[in-house]
């Protein structure tokens, strides 16, 4: 079965051009902008996944994470068929992107998280 976030941060990266991953780079700073895909919980049964996901945006400034985490949201929302080794059916905004807090005040965030519903392709 495909991860979602294999499926998803892949994707994002092809997209938008930001560095896109499952996990905060280290080196988070050198790397902005950054859309991380993060599996919440969700639902599983024998033909489709229900994954909920936060997907995070990481700028230089909060222009710029809220600009990307819109153009990510609208993306989504409209994102079907064929990605990476999955069928996306359809995907849910349960939480529009926000600000986030984040240890480094240098570092914007902003974070939505979605319901995406597929099967393996």
């Amino acid at each position: 079965m495909a991860d979602i976030e294999a499926v998803l941060a892949p994707w994002a990266e092809a997209t938008f051009g930001a560095f896109g991953c499952a996990e905060t780079p280290a080196d988070l700073e050198q790397r902005l902008p950054v859309i991380r895909v993060e599996r919440l919980g969700g639902s599983d049964d024998r033909f489709t996944r229900r994954p909920t996901v936060a997907v995070d945006v990481f700028a230089a400034t909060a222009d710029e994470a809220r600009s990307l985490a819109d153009c990510v949201r609208d993306a989504l929302v409209f994102l079907t068929g064929p990605v990476n080794g999955a069928v996306i059916r359809s995907v849910r905004c349960d939480a529009g992107p926000s600000r986030q807090p984040w240890a480094n005040e240098a570092i914007h965030r902003r974070g939505a998280t979605y319901t995406v519903s597929l099967r393996d392709a």
